[in-house]
Formats: C-alpha cells, sequence, structure tokens
C-alpha cells in the first residue's frame, strides 16, 4: 500500500494551521503525531495488514521479515512492537516503546530500517556528545537525569519523574531492545533520542512532563509540513536504492530429463 497524496494532505491541514513550539529536551517532548513513523515505512513499501476500521496499525515489511504493532489501547505499557523474524543467517528480535516516546525519535530506529546508517559506530557515541553523564556500570543519564539508558544485556531506555533519594519517581516512557537487535537500531535510536535539537509541538498538544521547555519556533507551519514531505521523498529514494543493490536470486537451474531408451522396432 503505497503512501496517497490523500494521506499526505491530511498531515499538511493538521499541521498547516497549527503554531508550532520548539519543545526540549526530546526525552520530554511527548509523543506527536503517530504518522511520522507510520508514513516514512508506508513511502519505503511497507503494507497495512490490520483491520482499516480498528484503531490498531499493523504495518508488514515487502520481504514479510518485519512487523510494527502500534495499539493505542493495549492494556501493557507498550503501544509500539517491532518483532523481525530469522533468516538463515540473521536471528530474530524484538523491540517495543511506551505511550509517550516521541516519533521523531522513534523515525530514527525505523528510518534505519529501511536504509542503515553508512558507519557502524559505537551506540553510547550521541550519548556522550550530548553531554549525557556516561556512568561505569554500562548506564547513562540525560543532562536533567530523568532518562536514563542502560545496557545488561539488553537495551533498556526509560525516562522517568524526578524521585525521592533511592526511589524513582513514576515513569514516563519505556524503550526495550532484545539483545539480539542489531546494534546500528540501537544506535540510531539513541542518536535521534540525543539530538538537542527541539522537537516541534503544537500549543496544545501532550507532552510528557510539565517541565518540558517550549517556546515559539522559528519555523513556520507550512516549513513543518515541507520537511515531512521532503523527509517521505528521502526515504522513498532510499528505500528503492537499498532494493537495487539487493543481489538478485541466482536463476533455478533447469532439470535435466533422464534419456528415454530407444524405441524398439
Amino acid at each position: 500500500m503505497p503512501l496517497s497524496e490523500r494521506q499526505l494532505a491530511a498531515f499538511a491541514d493538521k499541521h498547516a494551521w497549527q503554531i508550532p513550539f520548539d519543545t526540549s529536551p526530546r526525552h520530554l517532548a511527548g509523543p506527536g503525531d503517530a504518522r511520522h513513523v507510520t508514513h516514512g515505512l508506508a513511502a519505503a513499501g511497507w503494507s497495512a495488514v490490520s483491520d482499516p476500521l480498528s484503531a490498531e496499525i499493523v504495518l508488514r515489511s515487502p520481504d514479510h521479515r518485519f512487523r510494527l504493532q502500534f495499539d493505542p489501547q493495549s492494556s501493557t505499557s507498550a503501544w509500539w512492537r517491532l518483532r523481525a523474524e530469522p533468516t538463515d543467517t540473521e536471528p530474530g528480535w524484538y523491540a517495543e516503546f511506551g505511550e509517550l516516546v516521541p516519533a521523531e525519535v522513534l523515525t530514527g530506529f525505523t528510518d534505519a530500517l529501511i536504509a542503515p546508517p553508512p558507519q557502524q559506530q559505537d551506540p553510547w557515541q550521541p550519548v556522550t556528545s550530548a553531554n549525557w553523564h556516561r556512568d561505569s556500570d554500562g548506564t547513562a543519564h540525560s543532562p536533567d537525569s530523568m532518562c536514563r539508558i542502560e545496557l545488561r544485556p539488553s537495551w533498556h531506555v526509560e525516562t522517568r519523574e524526578p524521585g525521592h533519594e533511592q526511589f524513582p519517581g513514576p515513569r514516563i516512557w519505556h524503550a526495550y531492545f532484545d539483545e539480539r537487535t542489531p546494534v546500528h537500531l540501537v544506535g540510531s535510536f539513541l542518536t535521534a533520542l540525543a539530538d538537542r535539537s527541539p522537537l516541534q509541538r503544537g500549543m496544545y498538544d501532550r507532552t510528557g512532563h510539565y517541565s518540558v521547555a517550549q517556546k515559539p519556533s522559528p519555523l513556520r507551519p507550512q516549513q513543518v509540513v515541507d520537511a515531512h514531505t521532503a523527509r517521505i521523498e528521502s526515504l522513498r529514494a532510499r528505500a528503492r536504492s537499498a532494493r537495487r543493490q539487493q543481489p538478485k536470486p541466482a536463476p533455478t537451474p533447469a532439470k535435466a530429463h533422464p534419456a528415454r531408451p530407444a524405441a524398439r522396432r
């Protein structure tokens, strides 16, 4: 199911009339528009396999290996779930994300599924470059100490309200990647999370916490829409390029037919 012009127009109709506010830090910006995720995957050829009249959205990759589920009526804290089936050369894996994970941060992960980053970098590098505090026990936390990353051996990311002494506050959102999740995907998620540039939210959009900082954005509403459209076109091109680089399956050799015995005269 390719992404249609009507679907892009619906995104534009919402955001073209919404005054954007620069919102930071990213881990407190709130969920934003889920179409940042779903539009990107649809542009790359993922298809919807869920009931179109259901609140649940299920997208499947063209090779049927990946399956993303978005369920805003989930009875658990995970609204986004992504499963990768095993192949002959790679193991299967699983990742999940909570309700208030910013969609723009989640796209760092899903965009890397479409086209992996050119270099395999240390996933901790973008975190430390953004002045997050790296601990010696395989953890790191944001400058405000509200977002924490742990590797044990799977990756856990949690944003929590400030606690009291050794007792953590209530959880705001979480992300979990099992130990078989490719490192470059985790690194792409952490890169988007630790990015110090603000996210755009409308005046009445839900945020993750009251302490989030917001100020009128220098961007005009149409610029927000144009940035989304440009990203979609870029993902389309990257998906086409990735498909062209995939090796074509070798042709199946024709079966040799056994020689027939000569007919008797």
